[in-house]
């Protein structure tokens, strides 16, 4: 892998980091305060048609039939679009990096699986006469079950939502039906604690509400190409989209971002561009797509739902021994984003803390809800809040500070990971001392005097013997349950999981010892010192702003 350093991008940035505190103006505020700046709906075009879709009412059902002879009379109408309409009538955002499997229609053909999912389009010469238009289509469903909740979703029988992922979650690396994670032995660990702390964590789905809804407009130009202006957050994903939907070259489409009026992830993954470029190749004429503000709280993909299952092993003085994470992403019908978030997320595991045992098993999960997409803190921000909150309810369980709690856990220099990386650049602990003093929260003289420069590796940074195990391997849709790969040598099953019980009393205290005897670690030695300068100077992956 190539660290993309801040010398490569030395020309584009200043990283002295000196503005926080000072007055300094936004290169695009004059823009906004005075009305000057281009969103893509300030974009006029003689003759532009406006193309509006028929919804699903359902959650779930089964599209008999389609007539829309009717609509076809009605006034301004100038075409219907289908399902059969449409090139290459399946996608997904990552497949375009061979992540994952198309598997969203963009017009819905067979069936539909969610609320607000698209059947039909029409393209009128306004949006009055669209909507009227849509009002005389008749769709004939045959419902059919739902499932509304990530663990329902997952027990034998329940309805199949998505027909690329029948069992319902996601398969990764065409192989694992979830994202594993494994450090140290946590079962082991937690039979020895003091404390066993159990949490429940929900999330509920959260829309972006841009002021802005997306949108977009596709114009053909006279050299056999498209101007698409757009509201996209990621210009050039949304060309791709377009090239693999409509089958067209991406030199034939000319794609003009602008002002973002609001997105916050919401507008990385839309398929606008492609349905209007469509209605625009289908009738020679501009068009445009655009939500109300309606469709933008209804089928505007949110961040999705999550819910996290907590255990800690904690010892009398504080020290988390072991931390067990069971997770379920939401990802609604679709795949959309929801599978690289689940990444995230556990490549952020367990926190900012170091934790010799750590076990998690994470699951994109598959509903007749919205599909669910990026928004800010993609992937980590429910986990965080999940983590944090967890971390209170340790402190009340042993009665501690919560702040030194976290001083008590926190990442060193020189620690190691769960994922088998050294910790380095780490901050948690100069954060929490600025949080106490700030908030005038007491806090011990030896937490004080705690700095993350000091204390870290040694011991810290060894790997511990690992339990692995073969579960998670995809499973046929005929039953979720009813697959079994074989055993590792030596691996002893342990019970499927089932969420916590919350018993208020703590299991018998026992003195902490190590599971197993970990093999002498291979570790480089510890950081001891940072050169001078900015100490986050060496943080690969800056990005051009």
């Amino acid at each position: 892998m190539i660290e993309f350093r801040k010398e490569y991008f030395a020309d584009e940035r200043d990283d002295t980091l000196n503005e926080i505190g000072k007055p300094t103006q936004r290169q695009d505020m004059l823009g906004h305060v005075t009305g000057r700046s281009p969103f893509f709906d300030d974009h006029l075009f003689d003759g532009l048609l406006h193309l509006k879709c028929l919804r699903s009412p359902h959650h779930h059902a089964r599209i008999r039939s389609v007539d829309t002879s009717e609509a076809e009379r009605m006034p301004g109408v100038r075409r219907i679009i289908r399902a059969r309409d449409v090139p290459h009538n399946l996608n997904t955002l990552l497949s375009l990096m061979g992540f994952g499997l198309d598997d969203e229609p963009m017009l819905a053909d067979k069936k539909v699986a969610y609320v607000g999912e698209p059947v039909v389009a029409v393209v009128a010469e306004s949006e009055r006469q669209a909507y009227d238009a849509i009002a005389k289509i008749r769709v004939d469903y045959d419902v059919l079950p739902h499932v509304l909740d990530v663990e329902e979703a997952l027990k034998p029988g329940a309805p199949s939502v998505n027909p690329t992922y029948p069992a319902n979650t996601f398969t990764y690396h065409e192989k694992y039906d979830h994202q594993k994670l494994r450090f140290g032995d946590v079962e082991a660990a937690l039979r020895q604690a003091d404390h066993v702390v159990e949490g429940r964590y929900q999330m509920s789905p959260i829309e972006q509400a841009p002021t802005e809804t997306c949108g977009a407009i596709a114009a053909p130009e006279t050299n056999n190409r498209y101007v698409v202006y757009t509201s996209t957050q990621a210009l050039f994903f949304s060309l791709g989209t377009a090239a693999k939907i409509l089958k067209l070259s991406s030199n034939r489409m000319h794609f003009i971002g602008g002002t973002v009026g609001g997105g916050f992830g919401g507008k990385v993954d839309s398929i606008h561009e492609p349905m209007a470029i469509l209605g625009c190749m289908l009738t020679g004429r501009p068009v445009k797509f655009i939500w109300n503000r309606e469709e933008e709280m209804q089928v505007g993909a949110p961040r999705g739902a999550e819910r996290w299952y907590i255990t800690d092993g904690v010892m009398n003085d504080g020290r988390i021994v072991a931390r067990k994470f069971t997770g379920y992403f939401d990802s609604g019908a679709y795949t959309r984003l929801s599978s690289y978030a689940i990444i995230k997320s556990v490549g952020h595991l367990p926190g900012p803390y170091t934790i010799p045992n750590v076990s998690a098993d994470v699951y994109c999960v598959f509903t007749n809800r919205t599909p669910a997409t990026a928004m800010r803190g993609f992937g980590i921000t429910g986990v965080d809040f999940a983590i944090e909150t967890h971390m209170d309810k340790v402190a009340h369980r042993v009665k501690m500070n919560p702040i030194e709690l976290r001083l008590k856990n926190a990442y060193l220099d020189g620690d190691m990971k769960a994922h088998r990386r050294l910790a380095k650049n780490t901050a948690l602990v100069e954060c929490c001392q600025v949080v106490a003093e700030k908030a005038k929260w007491s806090i011990g003289p030896e937490y004080r005097a705690m700095s993350s420069l000091k204390g870290g590796g040694g011991e810290r940074a060894a790997i511990p013997h690992t339990i692995i195990d073969n579960r998670g391997l995809a499973r046929p849709a005929s039953g979720l349950g009813s697959y079994q790969p074989p055993p590792a040598p030596g691996y002893t099953p342990t019970p499927a999981y089932t969420p916590p019980s919350y018993s208020p009393e703590p299991l018998p205290v026992r003195p902490y010892e190590p599971a197993q005897a970990a093999p002498p670690p291979v570790a480089p030695s510890p950081t001891t010192s940072r050169p001078a300068g900015n100490r986050f100077s060496s943080i690969s992956g800056l990005r051009r702003r």
